[in-house]
């Protein structure tokens, strides 16, 4: 039976004063933008499977531990037994393995998982008690205890692992100790115990041979001292190890190249070498093809349950939002996309590249379905408000007017406000009334012309700012009028309105009432 974590539950960790999130079995996108908290759930997921207490060693807790939490306790009363703790727990599939089978847990159920718990040393309470009565403001971290557990309540460390897992975190693809440790978290995932202590024993033996015979007519002339080769755990076999492909090794790839080939060969591994894994942004430095080859690879993996950190849109939407975790930098509470409809799910993966991710981490978005209507709309919206849009907490997004409900039942879940602005293609009430009917609510409102004969952008354009048009259009005209040449040429004619005179335009009525209304 496949490993699976279920669940995974956050308290005082980094960002996450309190966070908790289902995972599907298969695959499980965290998308987010800067600082959301992505990086922080993988990270966490790595600590616990390793049980490691040198990696929690090596970042510093203070750096782990939720800031806030932090200072309100520093600007509290500082009592002892209001000291903050810390906790990460994940909460697997049944294993059938006692060790990790009990109800210590802070849902008190029992099942399988495990814990790291982070709270001050009691054998210690003295010595902290005499830093909280200072009165600079001094935390504590080097007198708290870090206690890996299992749901049984028993003690785990790095040496009993319960999930082989590895994690690849690309955003350090040039750093040659991620690499190096990488290298390292592959062998170890694949060797057998038995067969991996043969191997250290050949690898010293032969060090060993190189020394007492290569070696040995260099040593003979030199008095003193000698050269040797080192044997200790900084020069061992895993430090010395490396992947090739073609005869190359990984280091001596180019950076697109190198992440592909880390995840790909983590992808390869049998359901039996690893039960987890954690890709950190794996479109870092990879080409659109290269991309899209990822996508490819990552779709076909399989017995393995995947956690993959993006905010690239290709990625995101080509694996099935449904499988999303949205995380925003503005709170801690996750959104999930799994009741997103089969049919919009697959419109994402197959429809051509979008913005998507602009889209659901936006709070209120304007729709528009053309590249002429996204030229003047910033425009459009400076003149109405005085105001710049990117200064504003709204997107401006050109979709294609096809795309419009799989957006709009996007925001349904999401609650962003949406406004919808298109042509009436000379039926208002059929295209933008009843066409909608289901997927329009206080957050989401279509707007467009409700005159039939203006059905289109370019249409209303010019009948309400007719002069300009004429004057920027009307000489050497023979064959086509004004507004056959705005229907013909729509972005160029929208390039040169934005380019000389914007500042004179009137904004068409249902494009300004969208405005207002978005804005609200």
């Amino acid at each position: 039976m496949a490993k699976v974590i279920k669940k995974i539950k956050l308290h005082n960790y980094k960002r996450f004063h309190e966070f908790e999130v289902e995972f599907k079995p298969d695959l499980n996108l965290l998308i987010g933008d800067n600082e959301s908290g992505k990086s922080s759930i993988l990270s966490a997921i790595d600590i616990v499977l390793s049980g490691s207490r040198s990696k929690i060693e090596s970042v510093g807790l203070d750096s782990l531990f939720n800031i806030d939490a932090i200072q309100d306790f520093l600007g509290s009363t500082k009592k002892y037994e209001n000291l903050p703790t810390l906790s990460i727990e994940l909460y697997f599939n049944e294993q059938n393995n006692k060790d990790l089978n009990g109800k210590f847990n802070s849902d008190g159920i029992i099942c399988d998982g495990l814990i790291l718990v982070c709270e001050p040393n009691d054998d210690l309470s003295k010595e902290i008690k005499d830093i909280l009565e200072q009165d600079d403001p001094n935390f504590p971290f080097e007198y708290y205890s870090i206690n890996f557990k299992t749901f049984s309540g028993e003690s785990y460390s790095a040496y009993k692992k319960f999930f082989k897992h590895i994690l690849i975190d690309n955003t350090q693809i040039s750093n040659e100790y991620a690499t190096k440790q990488y290298v390292a978290s592959m062998y170890q995932s694949t060797v057998e115990s038995d067969e991996k202590n043969k191997h250290q024993n050949e690898y010293r033996k032969h060090k060993r041979k190189f020394q007492d015979t290569i070696l040995k007519d260099l040593n003979e002339r030199i008095s003193d001292y000698s050269f040797s080769i080192k044997t200790n755990s900084k020069s061992s076999l895993e430090t010395d190890l490396t992947i090739s492909e073609e005869d190359i090794e990984i280091e001596n790839k180019g950076k697109g190249r190198l992440c592909f080939i880390k995840t790909e060969f983590a992808l390869k591994k049998n359901e039996t070498d690893l039960d987890v894994v954690l890709i950190e942004e794996p479109e870092n430095h990879l080409s659109h093809i290269n991309m899209k080859k990822l996508v490819s690879r990552i779709s076909a993996s399989e017995q393995k349950q995947l956690f993959i950190a993006t905010h690239n849109n290709l990625i995101s939407t080509r694996l099935d939002l449904r499988k999303s975790i949205l995380l925003n930098c503005n709170t801690t509470r996750p959104v999930l996309l799994k009741e997103l409809t089969e049919e919009t799910a697959k419109f994402f993966i197959k429809a051509p590249d979008n913005n998507i991710l602009e889209f659901i981490l936006s709070e209120k978005v304007i729709l528009v379905e053309g590249d002429a209507e996204y030229i003047l709309m910033d425009a459009f919206f400076c003149n109405e408000t005085n105001e710049k849009v990117e200064k504003s907490s709204i997107h401006i997004l050109s979709i294609g007017g096809t795309s419009f409900k799989r957006y709009m039942e996007i925001s349904k879940l999401l609650g962003i406000k949406t406004a919808v602005i298109r042509d009436n293609d000379k039926n208002y009430t059929a295209n933008c009334v009843d066409n909608y009917k289901d997927y329009t609510n206080d957050n989401i409102k279509v707007f467009a012309d409700k005159d039939n004969n203006r059905y289109t952008f370019e249409v209303a354009v010019y009948e309400d700012n007719k002069d300009i048009c004429d004057r920027l259009w009307s000489a050497g005209r023979k064959k086509l009028t004004v507004q056959e040449y705005m229907l013909k040429n729509k972005a160029e004619a929208a390039f040169q309105l934005l380019e000389k005179k914007i500042t004179d335009l009137t904004t068409p009525v249902y494009i300004k009432e969208a405005i207002e209304w978005v804005r609200k």
